[in-house]
């Protein structure tokens, strides 16, 4: 068997301000008349990860639990600047 992606999700309990987000950050793509979430992409670690407004995050990308830990908080870190 062997692991091609590993999905997780997370939330914060707080709105998110997407256009700020999108504004602030060169990684980030958001066009919210084609879909409702901020594509965060990460180099390190490699992840993709969906930011939506209420808060709640999809993690997609990588390979191993670990690396999403990581991405997630680095997504955290990054958002809350």
């Amino acid at each position: 068997m062997k692991i091609e992606n590993v999905v997780a999700s997370a939330a914060v309990d707080a709105e998110i301000d997407l256009d700020k987000i999108a504004a602030t950050l060169d990684n980030a793509e958001y066009e919210p008349e084609q879909f409702p979430g901020l594509v965060l992409r990460l180099t390190k670690p490699k992840a993709a990860i969906l930011v939506f407004s209420s808060g709640k995050m999809v993690c997609t990308g990588s390979k191993e639990i670990k690396t999403v830990k990581v991405a997630i908080a680095e997504t955290l870190k990054q958002i809350r600047k």
